[in-house]
C-alpha cells in the first residue's frame, strides 16, 4: 500500500436500507468517478447520475458528490457515491470500482488517511469509531466533544508547559556558569509541581471519559439470598437471574449489559459469599472473588435485619475499590430502622461507602439507586466538561504523571538535573502518544485495524 492508492469501501452498515453510500479517497477518485458516471464532476455539488457497468447498463442510480483536496474528511481526493441501501446493488458498485482501478480499503484506512494527512489527530481519530459505538445519549456527545479537539487541546496544553518545564532543566544544566543556581532556587521545582497539577486534572476527566466511553463494571456481591440476583434483574428490567427463597441458587457468574440515567453499566452477579461443601457452589463463590478483583465498582447486597453481615463482606472486598453499600429487604418485619441500620452498618465496616437501604421486592428507593449508579459511571457529570477517552490515553497519562513525580523527586531529593530531564523527556514522549505525535506504528495500526471499513 502507497499513499498514492485510491482506496473504496461501502460506509454504511450491512443490511439494507433507503440509502447505500459507497466512499472513494485517493488521486484517482475523481476520474474514477467519471468513468462510472460519464459526467466530470464539480466540486461540492450533487450530481444525480447512473452509475454503469462495463458494458454501459445501470446499476443503480443515485447521487455523486465530489470533495476535492485538501478539504475532505481525509485530506484527499474524495468521492461519496450514494444509491439505494440494497446489499447487492452496493457489492456490485464495489466491484465496478475496483475494476476502474481503486482497491478495497482496509478497516479504518479513511480514519488513518485523514490522521497522515494531518485532518485529524489520533485523538481525533478515535473519536470517530467512538461516536459510531457510543452506546448512550452521553457517550455520544462526550465523543462529539473529543472530535471536535477538546481532549487534544487539553493535551496540548499540558504537552507545552510540560515541554518548557523540560527547557529550563536543560538551559541550567547547559549554561552552569550562570550565578544563578536556577535547579536550587526552587522555580523549577516549582513549574513541574504546577503541571503535576494540571496533569492530575486531566488524568482525572480522562478517567471519567474512559468510564462513560466504556461503561462501569459493578460487581454484585453479598450473602446468600441477600437480594443479588433480585438487583440485577431490577435494573435490568427483566428476569435475567432466576430468584427462589433458596440460598445459594446462583452458582455461576452472570453479567449483563445495563442503561442507567443515560450511561452503560456492566453489572456481575456473583454466587453468595459463604464456606460450602458444594463442589459447584464453592466453585461460584471461587469465580465470584475473581470477578471482585477486575470490577470498578462493588455493591454489597445486605439483609438490612442482619446489617452487622458487612463486616466479613467488607473484608471480601480488594482494597481500593469503591463500594455501595445496598440494604435490602427494609419492608420486612425486623428490617433495622433507618439510624439503627446505618450506626450498625457503620460498626461493621460501612465507613467511606454509600449506604443506601432499598426493598428490591417492592421498588422502594431504587431511583434513588439507580440515579446513584448513574453518577459513578460518570452520567452525572456536566457534558460540558467530559470528554470521550480510551484505556489506552488513562495509561499515556498514568505513565506522564509516574515520570513528572520521579522528575521532581530528582529536583527535590537528588540535586540530579540530568536525571530530572531525563524523566521530563519520558513523560513528554509518554503524553504524545495520545496525540498521535509520538506513536509506534505498531500502535498506529493496532488502533485503526479496530475500526469498521468505510471508515
Amino acid at each position: 500500500m502507497t499513499a498514492r492508492d485510491t482506496i473504496a469501501a461501502i460506509a454504511t452498515p450491512a443490511g439494507r436500507g433507503g440509502i447505500g453510500i459507497v466512499r472513494l479517497s485517493g488521486p484517482a477518485a475523481p476520474d474514477i468517478a467519471r468513468r462510472l458516471t460519464g459526467i466530470q464532476p464539480r466540486p461540492r455539488h450533487a450530481h444525480y447520475v447512473r452509475f454503469r457497468d462495463a458494458d454501459g447498463a445501470t446499476l443503480d442510480s443515485g447521487l455523486l458528490l465530489y470533495f476535492p483536496a485538501p478539504h475532505s474528511f481525509t485530506g484527499e481526493d474524495v468521492v461519496e457515491l450514494q444509491g439505494h441501501g440494497n446489499p447487492v446493488l452496493l457489492d456490485l458498485l464495489l466491484q465496478r470500482l475496483h475494476a476502474l482501478g481503486a482497491r478495497p480499503a482496509r478497516p479504518g484506512e479513511f480514519s488513518e488517511r485523514a490522521f497522515l494527512e494531518g485532518r485529524l489527530d489520533l485523538a481525533q481519530a478515535e473519536a470517530v469509531a467512538d461516536l459510531i459505538a457510543a452506546g448512550s445519549a452521553a457517550a455520544a456527545r462526550a465523543a462529539q466533544r473529543s472530535l471536535e479537539g477538546e481532549f487534544s487541546q487539553r493535551v496540548g496544553r499540558l504537552l507545552q508547559a510540560l515541554v518548557e518545564a523540560r527547557l529550563h532543566v536543560e538551559a541550567a544544566i547547559d549554561f552552569p556558569e550562570e550565578e544563578i543556581d536556577f535547579l536550587a532556587d526552587g522555580q523549577i521545582a516549582a513549574r513541574i509541581g504546577a503541571v503535576i497539577d494540571a496533569h492530575a486534572q486531566l488524568l482525572e476527566a480522562a478517567e471519567r471519559g474512559q468510564r462513560l466511553r466504556d461503561g462501569l463494571v459493578v460487581a454484585i456481591v453479598g450473602r446468600p439470598n441477600a437480594g443479588k440476583s433480585s438487583l440485577l434483574n431490577a435494573l435490568a428490567g427483566s428476569e435475567r437471574a432466576i430468584v427462589t427463597d433458596i440460598a445459594g441458587t446462583t452458582r455461576d457468574v452472570l453479567r449483563e449489559d445495563v442503561r442507567v440515567g443515560g450511561a452503560t453499566l456492566t453489572l456481575v452477579d456473583t454466587a453468595g459469599l459463604r464456606e460450602t461443601d458444594d463442589t459447584v457452589e464453592a466453585e461460584g463463590v471461587r469465580r465470584a472473588r475473581a470477578e471482585l478483583a477486575r470490577a470498578d465498582h462493588v455493591v454489597v447486597v445486605v439483609d438490612a435485619r442482619h446489617p452487622e453481615d458487612l463486616a466479613a463482606l467488607r473484608e471480601e472486598c480488594p482494597a481500593g475499590v469503591p463500594l455501595t453499600v445496598l440494604l435490602n429487604k427494609i419492608d420486612l418485619p425486623g428490617a433495622r430502622a433507618p439510624a439503627a441500620a446505618g450506626s450498625r452498618a457503620a460498626d461493621a465496616g460501612a465507613a467511606g461507602a454509600t449506604v443506601l437501604r432499598v426493598s428490591l421486592r417492592t421498588g422502594e428507593n431504587i431511583d434513588a439507586l439507580r440515579a446513584h449508579l448513574a453518577g459513578l459511571a460518570g452520567a452525572a457529570d456536566s457534558v460540558e466538561n467530559t470528554f470521550s477517552a480510551r484505556a489506552r490515553h488513562v495509561d499515556a497519562l498514568r505513565r506522564t504523571g509516574g515520570h513528572l513525580h520521579l522528575a521532581l523527586a530528582r529536583l527535590d531529593i537528588d540535586r540530579a538535573g540530568e536525571l530530572a530531564a531525563e524523566e521530563l523527556r519520558l513523560a513528554q514522549q509518554a503524553l504524545s502518544e495520545i496525540t498521535g505525535a509520538y506513536s509506534p506504528d505498531d500502535l498506529l495500526g493496532a488502533i485503526f485495524s479496530s475500526f469498521c471499513i468505510g471508515k
